[in-house]
């Protein structure tokens, strides 16, 4: 087992194409057994994190100390042990592959965002890849967000990377220092314009609400084509639990990094075959440029228009000019791909101790709360399974996805947001968008 990797989320591309949601009492998976979760548990931590930690690092087992820092990532772990394993693995970086080095950042920047500053400006002093200079460079902006940092972080990048606005990740990250303290503390525009012009479009529409602090779960709500919103039979609105949040909580346009804000073409369902995702049908989803622009747009004909243009017009006229919807569109310029709408197996004990528990975070997708008997290996709670009856519930299976932070609340997103949300928009729901023109 050279990495977790091709065990962990970035399996998703191993997806069989559904029609139409199985039965509930039918999905079943045997890793949600209790012996089975043990033992995963007691492999991560004793033979995959301590066995490697407690060995020298060389080039034999290089492969190893990658496989345990995505390990150390996805699972949130930290003890005395895997700090001993940091402090070896920086000692070593200059000899590492770039994978090696990759995973490192990734799981110092998930468990310990306050103990390896002076590790980390070291690291970006010389490391000459753009991807993880800006890691190295995400850590020291998340330790220290002030202007006079920010400044410092830009003219390292400028001196390294004289063309960096050539590089769609290091243009990225430059926004990223010069504007993120801003647009945490900027009001996000009128939601309900979102509604009224989705509904103007007749678009079946899913909508993603989170937080800034990806730390706090997020719930999806559904639009169909006709305007009305998705209810249970008593009329209430359905909701669904979704956490946009990656392991490493990463920037957006970083691989690995927590779910970019913006617009996602969907594409139907599917059914993963990866153990930790489960076979609870996803929503299958992209990103701009991650394939032909056709698809996409959902078009039949050739695409011949401005993309930028085209990506900008699903958006009503207010939003336009409002940077964080570029996220999802930036990402996918910078290589992001593989961002779904799935469920769970993973044990949310591992993550009992957060405020996003008992959901469980992911690579970048957006992951539902999914709760498995672990006798039985069958669903008790599925947001993931209700959330895709609802979008089955009308006519098609495709359309778009918005994911959107509307504050930076310390807590969860709740019910009565959204529920207020909707009620202002059903008031006026006659109500024409504004002007469609112009972006």
């Amino acid at each position: 087992m050279k990495s977790l990797r091709p065990f962990l989320f970035s399996g998703v591309i191993l997806i069989s194409v559904v029609h139409g949601q199985p039965r509930r009492e039918d999905i079943f998976t045997d890793v949600v057994l209790f012996n089975k979760r043990a033992q995963l548990e007691k492999d991560l931590r004793e033979r995959v994190i301590a066995k490697t930690f407690s060995t020298p690092l060389d080039g034999n087992n290089e492969y190893k100390y990658e496989t345990a820092c995505d390990a150390i990532a996805q699972f949130q772990f930290l003890n005395s042990e895997i700090e001993n394993g940091f402090s070896q693995i920086f000692r070593l970086y200059d000899s590492l592959e770039y994978d090696t080095r990759k995973s490192f950042l990734e799981a110092v920047y998930a468990v310990s965002p306050e103990k390896y500053e002076s590790e980390m400006w070291a690291v970006l002093e010389k490391e000459n890849s753009p991807a993880l200079f800006a890691i190295s460079a995400s850590y020291l902006y998340r330790f220290d967000p002030s202007i006079s940092n920010s400044n410092r972080l830009k003219i390292a990048l400028v001196e390294k990377f004289p063309g960096f606005d050539s590089l769609a990740v290091l243009e990225d990250l430059v926004n990223f220092l010069s504007y993120h303290r801003q647009q945490v503390h900027k009001a996000t525009p009128e939601i309900i314009q979102l509604f009224r012009y989705q509904h103007f479009k007749q678009q079946k529409t899913i909508y993603s609400f989170q937080r800034w602090n990806r730390d706090y779960p997020g719930l999806a709500i559904i639009q169909y084509a006709d305007g009305h919103f998705a209810r249970d039979a008593g009329g209430r609105l359905l909701v669904f639990s979704q956490l946009a949040r990656s392991g490493s909580d990463l920037p957006y346009f970083l691989h690995n990094g927590s779910t970019p804000q913006g617009i996602y073409s969907i594409q139907g369902t599917g059914i993963s075959h990866n153990n930790f995702i489960g076979p609870t049908p996803s929503i299958q989803l992209l990103l701009p440029f991650e394939e032909k622009w056709e698809k996409y747009f959902h078009t039949e004909a050739s695409f011949h228009q401005d993309s930028l243009r085209a990506y900008l017009e699903q958006l009503p006229a207010t939003w336009r000019h409002y940077e964080p919807m570029m996220e999802s569109w930036n990402a996918g310029q910078a290589g992001r791909s593989w961002i779904i709408a799935h469920g769970t197996t993973i044990d949310p004990e591992y993550f009992k101790d957060k405020p996003f528990y008992p959901l469980t975070p992911t690579e970048g997708c957006l992951c539902a709360k999914e709760i498995w008997n672990n006798t039985t290996g069958h669903l008790l709670i599925s947001e993931q399974f209700n959330l895709v009856s609802a979008f089955q519930a009308t006519p098609g299976n495709k359309g778009v996805l918005f994911v959107v932070n509307i504050d930076n609340q310390g807590r969860p997103v709740s019910r009565e947001e959204v529920e207020s949300l909707v009620r202002q928009f059903e008031k006026n729901k006659s109500q024409k968008p504004q002007n469609s023109t112009g972006h």
